[in-house]
């Protein structure tokens, strides 16, 4: 079932009742248009939102058992696994979800890339904020078990705002809570976990209104309002489909691997007289360690940091090109890909220790990271004006005809 282009009613494709649940949730998901020709690269939204509510669920369980003290905060999470019914399920499962929940962002945000979704201003930098707090979110999740990362990670994160000139170092012990990381910082930590998750769930409200009001992007970059489709049921399938997939994946990576993406070293209780040999945060966050790391200075490691998460909110200023996307692009499309390449590349580089030839190879691909978004709009511009030169000019020459040939018509 299709709506036209040019009706002037408003797009609808079911009447609902006088009803307050239906008429709420009738334009928000099951009346909603969306373009006929969505791909399975569409179905991450919906998979966020679900990694989020699971997250909420499973950290509520969780916070009932946790102790948010220096003294009992391990011995509260080694209570969790040990004696809770299901405990050992249900750490798992928030633990491995948080990774779940980064990798489908990381998919998410490189999907928008692709096909240009930072054209919609509004949808895109509410989207940025969220992806900015979810990385604060974790890290204060990272700190709570309260193990040897856990500790000295957020010890040396917290240094670097003792780099900020003039105010690094009353931000510091404001974050602290004293003169170092202790029992107040952890106290403050659980806090920032415990809230910002619902702070987010507010902010993907108003994500998806703003999507609502601009309507969903598409493969091929072009206008579709006259092809649309309600999301329910061609959608709203297709997502449930994925959230299974995702569910079973995430369930079998409990019970085959629970420890996969966590560091041996914090099942040591916290030890401030014993610094580990290798100081790394959690997997989703090494690329931006890379990069603070490939710069010798303090101050332009914590910049460059920054930037490298800052620099997606700009994108906004981009201009909009012929297409919408590099569907149509080749060479667009070699260049995000060797940006994905890179981004992994870093990634790896952030598990290594600071030895050559990682440094070098590491100052190299972060040189990378923010020269793909200066060449990215410039060769859109490029391809589109000497690639497609010859097709411009065929079909400027095809109007010409075509005008010539309505002029001698109507002669």
């Amino acid at each position: 079932m299709m709506v036209s282009a040019n009706s002037s009613s408003p797009k609808t494709f079911v009447n609902w009742k006088n009803n307050g649940l239906t008429s709420l949730l009738g334009p928000a998901v099951y009346n909603l248009p969306v373009p006929l020709n969505l791909s399975s690269m569409w179905n991450f939204g919906s998979l966020l939102i679900v990694c989020l509510m699971t997250q909420i669920m499973s950290g509520l369980l969780m916070a009932v058992h946790y102790t948010p003290e220096v003294d009992q905060a391990f011995r509260s999470v080694v209570h969790i696994m040990r004696d809770v019914n299901g405990g050992w399920f249900l750490r798992s499962f928030h633990a491995n979800g948080a990774s779940v929940f980064f990798l489908l962002a990381y998919l998410h945000i490189g999907r928008g890339v692709y096909y240009h979704s930072f054209h919609m201003r509004g949808t895109w930098l509410v989207g940025c904020l969220i992806f900015v707090l979810l990385m604060a979110t974790a890290f204060t999740g990272y700190v709570l078990p309260w193990g040897q990362m856990s500790f000295w990670g957020a010890t040396v994160i917290t240094n670097l705002f003792g780099a900020i000139p003039y105010v690094g170092n009353m931000v510091m012990e404001w974050i602290w809570g004293g003169h170092c990381v202790g029992d107040a910082s952890l106290k403050r930590f659980f806090v920032l976990h415990f809230l910002s998750p619902f702070i987010i769930a507010v902010l993907v409200a108003v994500h998806i209104i703003f999507l609502h009001g601009t309507g969903s992007s598409n493969p091929i970059g072009v206008d579709t309002d006259g092809d649309l489709v309600p999301f329910h049921s061609y959608y709203f399938l297709k997502d449930l489909v994925g959230i299974v997939l995702m569910g079973g994946f995430l369930v079998l990576l409990c019970l085959l691997k629970p420890d996969l993406f966590l560091d041996p070293t914090n099942f040591i209780p916290a030890n401030p007289m014993k610094t580990p040999v290798h100081i790394q945060p959690e997997w989703y966050f090494l690329f931006a360690y890379s990069i603070l790391r490939s710069v010798p200075s303090k101050l332009g490691g914590i910049g460059a940091l920054a930037a490298s998460v800052v620099i997606l909110f700009f994108l906004t200023l981009y201009p909009k090109s012929v297409f919408r996307g590099v569907s149509m692009n080749v060479m667009s499309q070699v260049l995000f890909f060797l940006f994905v390449g890179d981004f992994v590349l870093l990634t790896y580089i952030g598990m290594c220790p600071v030895e050559e030839p990682f440094i070098s190879l590491g100052a190299f691909a972060s040189v990378f990271y923010f020269v793909f978004f200066i060449a990215y709009p410039m060769s859109w511009f490029i391809y589109e004006e000497y690639m497609l030169s010859d097709w411009k000019e065929l079909l400027w020459n095809k109007n010409a005809v075509g005008s010539s040939y309505d002029c001698l018509m109507v002669k």
